[in-house]
């Protein structure tokens, strides 16, 4: 799997964790929801945490599609 990038999150004063994906809002987590996230991007690789929680990652299958007959050129 290749690792997402241009992900970043921002924790506010009032526990609020926005994260971004190249600058454009990608979520908002709040309450238990930031706190269980914030646990996974200090024990992990924050990428790839942050590209899971926002749903914004690759399948793997993008090769496939790409070279399926309809999507050829």
């Amino acid at each position: 799997m290749s690792r997402a990038s241009g992900f970043t999150y921002e924790q506010r004063g009032d526990g609020t964790v926005v994260i971004t994906h190249r600058g454009r809002a990608a979520g908002t987590l709040r309450g238990a929801r930031a706190d269980k996230f914030l646990a996974e991007v200090e024990a992990g690789d924050g990428q790839t945490v942050m590209a899971r929680w926002t749903g914004a990652y690759k399948f793997g299958n993008e090769r496939l599609a790409r070279n399926h007959p309809r999507n050829r050129r």
